[in-house]
Protein backbone atom coordinates (compact mmCIF):
# COMPACT_ATOMS: atom_id res chain seq x y z
CA UNK A 1 0.00 0.00 0.00
CA UNK A 2 1.41 3.56 -1.16
CA UNK A 3 1.59 5.33 1.96
CA UNK A 4 -0.58 8.96 2.32
CA UNK A 5 1.18 12.09 0.64
CA UNK A 6 0.60 14.87 2.40
CA UNK A 7 1.16 18.86 1.65
CA UNK A 8 2.95 20.93 4.51
CA UNK A 9 2.39 24.85 5.23
CA UNK A 10 5.70 25.23 6.89
CA UNK A 11 4.67 28.68 8.01
CA UNK A 12 1.36 27.08 9.84
CA UNK A 13 2.64 24.11 11.09
CA UNK A 14 5.26 26.58 12.63
CA UNK A 15 2.30 28.38 14.03
CA UNK A 16 0.67 25.23 15.64
CA UNK A 17 3.81 23.56 17.08
CA UNK A 18 4.52 27.07 18.70
CA UNK A 19 0.77 27.44 19.89
CA UNK A 20 1.10 23.67 21.48
CA UNK A 21 3.90 25.39 23.36
CA UNK A 22 6.85 23.15 21.13
CA UNK A 23 9.45 24.83 20.62
CA UNK A 24 12.11 22.34 20.17
CA UNK A 25 9.86 19.98 17.84
CA UNK A 26 9.10 23.66 15.52
CA UNK A 27 12.72 24.44 15.37
CA UNK A 28 13.66 20.30 14.03
CA UNK A 29 11.23 19.26 12.18
CA UNK A 30 11.86 20.72 8.85
CA UNK A 31 16.24 19.18 9.22
CA UNK A 32 14.74 16.03 10.60
CA UNK A 33 12.51 15.53 7.93
CA UNK A 34 15.29 16.30 5.16
CA UNK A 35 17.13 13.73 7.45
CA UNK A 36 14.44 11.19 6.99
CA UNK A 37 13.88 11.30 3.57
CA UNK A 38 17.21 10.89 2.33
CA UNK A 39 17.65 7.52 4.74
CA UNK A 40 14.48 6.57 4.03
CA UNK A 41 13.26 6.84 8.46
CA UNK A 42 10.15 5.58 8.86
CA UNK A 43 7.45 8.25 10.20
CA UNK A 44 7.04 6.92 14.00
CA UNK A 45 10.81 7.16 14.10
CA UNK A 46 11.08 10.53 12.47
CA UNK A 47 8.34 11.57 15.41
CA UNK A 48 9.77 9.70 17.92
CA UNK A 49 12.94 11.61 17.34
CA UNK A 50 11.41 14.95 17.51
CA UNK A 51 9.42 13.97 20.65
CA UNK A 52 12.93 13.01 22.02
CA UNK A 53 14.69 16.45 21.24
CA UNK A 54 11.44 17.95 22.63
CA UNK A 55 11.42 15.57 26.15
CA UNK A 56 15.48 16.70 26.34
CA UNK A 57 15.23 20.32 25.66
CA UNK A 58 12.60 20.71 28.54
CA UNK A 59 14.56 18.69 31.20
CA UNK A 60 17.51 20.52 30.00
CA UNK A 61 15.28 24.05 30.58
CA UNK A 62 13.82 22.50 33.98
CA UNK A 63 17.25 21.60 35.25
CA UNK A 64 18.91 25.17 34.61
CA UNK A 65 15.88 26.66 36.46
CA UNK A 66 16.61 24.50 39.42
CA UNK A 67 20.63 25.34 39.50
CA UNK A 68 18.92 29.55 39.06
CA UNK A 69 16.48 29.02 41.91
CA UNK A 70 19.42 27.46 44.32
CA UNK A 71 21.23 30.28 44.40
CA UNK A 72 24.82 29.30 44.31
CA UNK A 73 27.56 31.34 45.00
CA UNK A 74 29.56 29.54 42.09
CA UNK A 75 28.96 26.19 40.43
CA UNK A 76 31.87 23.37 41.84
CA UNK A 77 30.92 20.09 39.96
CA UNK A 78 32.34 16.79 41.74
CA UNK A 79 34.02 15.65 38.97
CA UNK A 80 36.30 18.54 39.06
CA UNK A 81 37.20 17.44 42.68
CA UNK A 82 40.75 16.34 43.34
CA UNK A 83 39.68 13.53 45.85
CA UNK A 84 43.52 12.76 46.39
CA UNK A 85 43.95 15.71 48.14
CA UNK A 86 41.54 15.30 50.56
CA UNK A 87 42.33 11.51 51.66
CA UNK A 88 39.78 11.12 54.10
CA UNK A 89 37.28 11.32 52.14
CA UNK A 90 35.90 8.21 50.49
CA UNK A 91 35.61 9.10 46.64
CA UNK A 92 33.14 6.30 46.16
CA UNK A 93 30.32 6.94 48.83
CA UNK A 94 30.38 10.47 48.12
CA UNK A 95 29.95 9.64 44.19
CA UNK A 96 27.12 7.32 45.49
CA UNK A 97 25.42 9.96 47.85
CA UNK A 98 25.09 11.94 44.65
CA UNK A 99 22.59 9.36 43.22
CA UNK A 100 20.41 10.90 45.72
CA UNK A 101 18.67 8.31 47.72
CA UNK A 102 19.17 10.49 50.96
CA UNK A 103 17.14 12.94 49.66
CA UNK A 104 14.77 9.94 49.38
CA UNK A 105 15.47 8.56 52.94
CA UNK A 106 15.75 12.67 54.67
CA UNK A 107 19.53 12.12 55.77
CA UNK A 108 21.33 15.02 56.28
CA UNK A 109 24.72 15.63 55.57
CA UNK A 110 27.11 17.29 57.75
CA UNK A 111 30.59 18.35 56.61
CA UNK A 112 32.91 19.06 58.80
CA UNK A 113 36.62 19.66 58.79
CA UNK A 114 38.99 23.02 58.36
CA UNK A 115 38.96 25.79 56.29
CA UNK A 116 39.70 25.34 52.46
CA UNK A 117 39.91 21.69 52.40
CA UNK A 118 36.78 21.53 49.75
CA UNK A 119 33.45 21.30 51.88
CA UNK A 120 31.77 23.81 49.80
CA UNK A 121 33.11 22.35 46.67
CA UNK A 122 31.48 18.95 48.02
CA UNK A 123 28.32 20.63 49.33
CA UNK A 124 27.45 22.16 46.18
CA UNK A 125 28.12 19.31 43.82
CA UNK A 126 26.07 17.02 45.32
CA UNK A 127 23.06 19.84 45.66
CA UNK A 128 23.88 20.57 41.88
CA UNK A 129 22.94 16.98 41.45
CA UNK A 130 19.89 16.85 43.23
CA UNK A 131 19.09 20.14 40.92
CA UNK A 132 19.84 17.65 37.93
CA UNK A 133 17.76 14.80 39.07
CA UNK A 134 14.72 17.67 39.40
CA UNK A 135 14.74 18.37 43.24
CA UNK A 136 14.14 21.65 44.74
CA UNK A 137 17.26 23.13 46.12
CA UNK A 138 18.36 25.99 48.13
CA UNK A 139 21.41 27.24 49.31
CA UNK A 140 22.05 29.54 52.43
CA UNK A 141 25.48 30.63 53.86
CA UNK A 142 24.88 30.37 57.58
CA UNK A 143 24.76 33.82 58.54
CA UNK A 144 22.91 35.44 55.92
CA UNK A 145 20.29 32.73 56.50
CA UNK A 146 20.23 34.15 59.78
CA UNK A 147 19.80 37.60 59.31
CA UNK A 148 16.85 36.55 56.65
CA UNK A 149 15.47 34.86 59.44
CA UNK A 150 15.61 37.84 61.87
CA UNK A 151 14.61 40.28 59.22
CA UNK A 152 11.49 38.18 58.87
CA UNK A 153 10.51 37.98 62.23
CA UNK A 154 11.03 41.90 62.24
CA UNK A 155 8.02 41.80 59.49
CA UNK A 156 6.13 39.28 61.23
CA UNK A 157 6.81 37.03 58.64
CA UNK A 158 8.84 34.30 60.19
CA UNK A 159 6.39 31.24 59.46
CA UNK A 160 5.83 32.48 56.06
CA UNK A 161 9.50 32.12 55.31
CA UNK A 162 9.89 28.35 56.73
CA UNK A 163 6.78 27.49 55.34
CA UNK A 164 8.59 28.43 51.87
CA UNK A 165 11.55 26.70 52.66
CA UNK A 166 9.55 23.50 54.18
CA UNK A 167 8.99 23.40 49.72
CA UNK A 168 12.44 22.57 49.40
CA UNK A 169 13.60 19.27 48.88
CA UNK A 170 17.11 20.14 50.14
CA UNK A 171 18.85 23.03 51.77
CA UNK A 172 22.55 23.86 51.80
CA UNK A 173 23.65 25.72 54.92
CA UNK A 174 26.89 26.65 54.50
CA UNK A 175 29.93 27.93 56.94
CA UNK A 176 28.02 26.87 60.22
CA UNK A 177 30.26 28.64 62.83
CA UNK A 178 32.00 30.82 60.84
CA UNK A 179 30.03 33.88 63.11
CA UNK A 180 28.99 33.02 66.63
CA UNK A 181 25.25 34.05 66.53
CA UNK A 182 23.20 36.41 68.96
CA UNK A 183 20.64 34.73 71.44
CA UNK A 184 17.41 35.54 69.08
CA UNK A 185 19.59 34.32 66.16
CA UNK A 186 20.73 31.02 67.56
CA UNK A 187 16.74 30.78 68.68
CA UNK A 188 15.78 31.79 64.85
CA UNK A 189 17.94 28.82 63.26
CA UNK A 190 17.04 26.59 65.87
CA UNK A 191 13.35 26.93 64.79
CA UNK A 192 14.20 26.81 61.24
CA UNK A 193 16.03 23.62 61.49
CA UNK A 194 13.65 22.20 63.19
CA UNK A 195 10.96 22.98 61.41
CA UNK A 196 12.05 21.42 58.85
CA UNK A 197 13.46 17.69 60.74
CA UNK A 198 11.80 14.88 58.83
CA UNK A 199 10.63 17.16 56.06
CA UNK A 200 13.53 18.86 54.18
CA UNK A 201 17.11 17.33 53.94
CA UNK A 202 20.02 19.70 54.83
CA UNK A 203 23.28 18.99 54.08
CA UNK A 204 25.75 21.75 56.65
CA UNK A 205 29.26 22.31 56.34
CA UNK A 206 31.02 23.88 59.38
CA UNK A 207 34.62 24.12 60.64
CA UNK A 208 33.42 23.37 63.71
CA UNK A 209 33.58 19.69 65.94
CA UNK A 210 30.16 18.97 67.33
CA UNK A 211 31.55 19.61 70.81
CA UNK A 212 32.42 23.15 70.17
CA UNK A 213 28.76 24.46 68.54
CA UNK A 214 27.94 25.67 71.42
CA UNK A 215 30.50 28.41 70.81
CA UNK A 216 28.17 29.68 67.98
CA UNK A 217 24.40 29.07 69.48
CA UNK A 218 25.65 30.07 73.11
CA UNK A 219 23.27 27.50 75.29
CA UNK A 220 24.19 24.01 76.34
CA UNK A 221 20.77 23.25 75.56
CA UNK A 222 19.49 24.55 72.25
CA UNK A 223 22.54 23.46 70.82
CA UNK A 224 21.89 19.58 72.36
CA UNK A 225 18.44 19.72 71.15
CA UNK A 226 19.47 21.15 67.45
CA UNK A 227 22.61 18.73 67.10
CA UNK A 228 20.06 15.64 68.14
CA UNK A 229 17.75 16.78 65.27
CA UNK A 230 20.39 17.27 62.72
CA UNK A 231 22.22 14.32 63.84
CA UNK A 232 19.39 11.67 63.95
CA UNK A 233 19.51 10.12 60.54
CA UNK A 234 22.67 11.90 59.48
CA UNK A 235 25.77 11.40 56.94
CA UNK A 236 28.65 12.70 59.08
CA UNK A 237 31.52 13.55 56.14
CA UNK A 238 34.83 14.17 57.73
CA UNK A 239 37.78 16.67 55.38
CA UNK A 240 40.79 16.51 57.10
CA UNK A 241 44.39 17.30 55.94
CA UNK A 242 47.15 19.54 56.66
CA UNK A 243 46.66 22.03 54.07
CA UNK A 244 44.22 23.64 52.74
CA UNK A 245 42.13 22.14 49.43
CA UNK A 246 42.33 25.50 47.91
CA UNK A 247 46.13 26.55 48.09
CA UNK A 248 47.19 22.66 46.63
CA UNK A 249 44.87 23.46 44.22
CA UNK A 250 46.55 26.63 43.57
CA UNK A 251 50.46 25.45 43.29
CA UNK A 252 48.70 22.18 41.21
CA UNK A 253 48.13 24.87 38.39
CA UNK A 254 50.97 27.05 39.58
CA UNK A 255 53.31 24.09 38.71
CA UNK A 256 51.52 23.35 35.69
CA UNK A 257 51.88 26.67 33.94
CA UNK A 258 55.01 26.80 35.24
CA UNK A 259 54.22 30.06 36.89
CA UNK A 260 56.50 30.76 40.84
CA UNK A 261 54.90 29.32 43.31
CA UNK A 262 54.29 31.74 46.13
CA UNK A 263 54.55 30.13 49.86
CA UNK A 264 51.60 31.99 51.23
CA UNK A 265 48.03 30.86 50.70
CA UNK A 266 45.50 33.46 50.07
Amino acid sequence: MTPPKWSVNAPLLDEYLHQLRLPTFAHNWQSFAQDATKSGCPYDSYLMALTDGEIAHREQTRHALRIKTARFPNLKELADFDFALVPSLNKTAILELARGDYLTNIENLILVGNPGLGKTHVAIGLALAACRQGQRVRFYNAATLVNDLLSAQDQHQTEHFIAAARKQRLIVLDELGFIPFTPSGAQLLFQFCSSLHDHVTLIITTNLKFADWVQVFGSDTLTAALLDRLTHRAHILEFSGAESFRFKQRLKRQSKGGEPVNSKAT
